[in-house]
């Protein structure tokens, strides 16, 4: 089986952002593999350990992107594909009709992993119309996935503890989340292999010479607000409304 993931190259969100005159990243930001993508990797690597077949990591991104998929091959994947681009945020459409391309041009897919979502962006969109570009049937928020011949069983999160169970035909795009797996850490000799695997580079340019019409595009970029402190009002049910009729006439909410 040839299982492509689609990871994609995301600031650490879980550490302090800087942003510099609204349009990139402080060169003290650190860059990681989007988290809900090394659900879609560990989740490739599992059904190449059971099955066989091979697995290719592509990404769209920055020359430093590479670092991501290394991260990849360092935990099991065998190949990647790098499209590269000076540009920090490529928009939904171009990115589609890049990865698109590449997966056609090294021979198709018979099973697409991607994330369900991206932590920068989180248009929760790339997946969906990939599959369309593709012809592709696609399941989401996938919790659950057993491959049994030419079908692809999977359970999706609903929420408030639902699942839909779905067989889809292969190949197929799959967008993971939370609770499919547990991505593994690497070891450092799957490091240090990882280091010879190879790694095809394609600039964006020479992949697709005209690029779609933007949907979407980034006007600024902006840290996260601070968390505002709690206030905490006491006494009876009319002092605590008059307290907070105050409150809102400091902050002009009325």
């Amino acid at each position: 089986m040839k299982i492509f993931v689609c990871v994609k190259h995301v600031p650490d969100t879980a550490a302090n952002v800087k942003i510099v005159d609204g349009n990139s990243f402080d060169d003290s930001v650190k860059f990681v593999v989007n988290p809900y993508d090394e659900y879609a990797i560990e989740e490739a690597i599992q059904i190449k350990e059971d099955t066989g077949g091979e697995v290719i990591v592509v990404t769209l991104g920055i020359p430093q992107a590479t670092a991501s998929i290394r991260l990849a091959l360092a935990m099991g994947a065998d190949r990647g594909i790098h499209i590269k681009t000076d540009e920090l945020i490529v928009d939904t459409m171009t990115t589609v009709a890049a990865l698109k391309k590449a997966i056609e041009q090294d021979g198709g897919a018979d099973l697409i992993l991607t994330g369900k979502q991206s932590v920068d962006c989180e248009s929760m969109q790339t997946h969906y119309y990939l599959a369309q570009a593709l012809g592709l049937p696609i399941a989401t928020d996938v919790v659950d996935l057993v491959i049994e011949k030419d079908q692809a069983i999977v359970q999706s999160d609903l929420g408030n503890s639902e699942v839909a169970i779905m067989e889809l035909d292969l190949p197929c795009v799959i967008a993971a989340t939370k609770g499919l797996n547990e991505p593994r850490l690497p070891k450092l000799p799957n490091i240090m292999k990882a280091k010879k695997k190879p790694i095809k580079e394609i600039a964006l340019e020479e992949l697709i010479q005209e690029k779609p019409v933007h949907r979407t595009s980034v006007v600024s970029l902006e840290a996260a607000p601070e968390k505002g402190q709690a206030i905490l009002f006491e006494g009876s049910a009319v002092d605590v409304v008059e307290k907070l009729v105050e409150v809102f006439k400091e902050k002009a909410f009325i």
